[in-house]
């Protein structure tokens, strides 16, 4: 697991969503008149990541810093205004304007999008290039205004990126990864762009367009994002590994990139290996287009199910608890139950230093991404967090769910947790769990059958 912020470079921009009705064309063109209220504003570009790294992370985790170019001007003012407490903003030089994205749209499907010029970014001072040093993941933004042209810039990004995972989320316009990129994460176009090749959307295509660009980036892993249709990893050495995405309804891509590219890094942190991270990822980008995309990112932070741990709009959050060492059918069965009783369910298991302080010497058997690799498969589980502690009263005091649940195995015994949830009027409950199962009694039987054998 990588200690320090998650740090993320790049591009920030104003977007702007302006949503109405068009029901008549201009009387001097043929062009609808969209009546509209004002729009409503967020943070964009890499400053969008930072909102979605804070907004949807862990909350035990070391915090979100955002190196971008920003000024003074309203735009710029708008967007740190927008970002929320736990991001830290390093600032960039910026001649100009921070550049405004205003979509126009009518009956759910966008007009037209106007866009006021880009500015200039200057170089990175000594506060940004500490940040890079101090990272504990990185993740590169580009939306092609040169902030990660410069030189200082891409030589500390390069020199932190042998110590710690760097995840690339490039630009047609912008600057290729530098050594020692763990993953680049292009949409099917950008990639085909950069590769020279066109753009033909089938799987194949997909892939011979991912090994090309392992020949021209010197990064390890390319992930090549397809939308709906999930992602293509490509590794020199190994077969293309292809994530199809989950089933899910229409929703507004818009944004889906950069969450994406956020969970990726946020799975890297933990641990987690390349292929489990784009994996995580693709599921936490189509749960977020399935949540409303960035459009919702105005008001209450939705779970989007996987992206996030945030409540369920207008509805009960649900959280469950332990170490999940070996997974058993007593588990399923008490996880099962628990998403019944809510809208979402997200699962908070103890650290492996945790689970050594509470089962002893030997465990876990299972590290904590791989546990929380294993519960993020199941279609109940909407989100896993790791705790430290040997409780997870802190976790749920940021959570603050609704419902927590345990076993039936704790029938007659209070619960400590108990207090806590009584502070913002949650409940904690049992629910019905299949008797004999445990991972102890699996780990009892399996040592059994190993001296049998020998």
């Amino acid at each position: 697991m990588s200690a320090g912020p998650l740090v993320i470079v790049g591009d920030a921009l104003l977007d702007r969503d302006v949503q109405g009705h068009a029901g008549r064309l201009c009387p001097d063109a043929p062009a609808p008149v969209v009546e509209a209220p004002p729009g409503r504003e967020r943070p964009g570009g890499a400053a969008l990541a930072a909102l979605l790294a804070a907004r949807y992370g862990d909350p035990d985790a070391a915090g979100v810093v955002l190196i971008a170019p920003l000024g003074t001007d309203p735009a710029s003012l708008a967007v740190r205004g927008l970002l929320p407490a736990p991001v830290r903003v390093v600032p960039l030089p910026l001649t100009g304007a921070l550049q405004e994205k205003t979509r126009i749209a009518a009956g759910g499907s966008t007009l037209v999008r106007l866009d006021t010029p880009a500015p200039v970014p200057g170089p990175a001072g000594r506060a940004a290039l500490d940040a890079i040093q101090g990272a504990g993941t990185l993740l590169v933004s580009d939306y092609g205004q040169g902030t990660t042209a410069g030189r200082s810039i891409r030589r500390a990004l390069a020199a932190r990126a042998r110590s710690v995972p760097l995840v690339w989320d490039p630009h047609p316009r912008g600057s290729g990864p530098v050594p020692g990129t763990l993953l680049a994460t292009p949409n099917e176009p950008e990639a085909a762009t950069a590769a020279g090749r066109p753009a033909r959307g089938a799987l194949r295509d997909a892939a011979a367009v991912a090994d090309r660009l392992l020949t021209r980036w010197p990064a390890q892993a390319i992930a090549v994002t397809r939308g709906a249709r999930g992602a293509l990893l490509a590794r020199r050495d190994h077969a293309p590994l292809a994530i199809p995405a989950p089933a899910a309804g229409p929703g507004d891509p818009c944004g889906a990139g950069d969450m994406f590219a956020v969970a990726a890094a946020r799975a890297l942190a933990g641990g987690a290996l390349v292929s489990e991270a784009v994996t995580w990822a693709v599921a936490a980008a189509s749960d977020y287009v399935a949540a409303g995309g960035a459009a919702r990112l105005g008001g209450e932070p939705g779970t989007g199910a996987r992206a996030g741990t945030g409540r369920p709009p207008g509805g009960v959050l649900v959280a469950a608890g332990g170490c999940f060492d070996v997974l058993h059918a007593g588990h399923v069965s008490m996880l099962r139950a628990a998403r019944a009783l809510g809208d979402a369910l997200v699962v908070c298991i103890n650290s492996d230093a945790s689970v050594r302080r509470l089962k002893g010497p030997g465990r876990p058997f299972n590290p904590a991404a791989d546990r929380a690799a294993v519960l993020r498969a199941l279609d109940c589980v909407d989100d896993v967090v790791v705790f430290e502690e040997d409780t997870p009263e802190r976790l749920l005091g940021r959570l603050r769910p609704d419902i927590w649940v345990k076993g039936g195995d704790y029938d007659g015994r209070e619960l400590p947790e108990e207090a806590a949830l009584r502070r913002w009027g949650g409940m904690a409950v049992t629910v019905p769990y299949l008797d004999g199962r445990s991972t102890t009694r699996i780990a009892a039987a399996a040592a059994l059958a190993a001296r049998e054998r020998g």
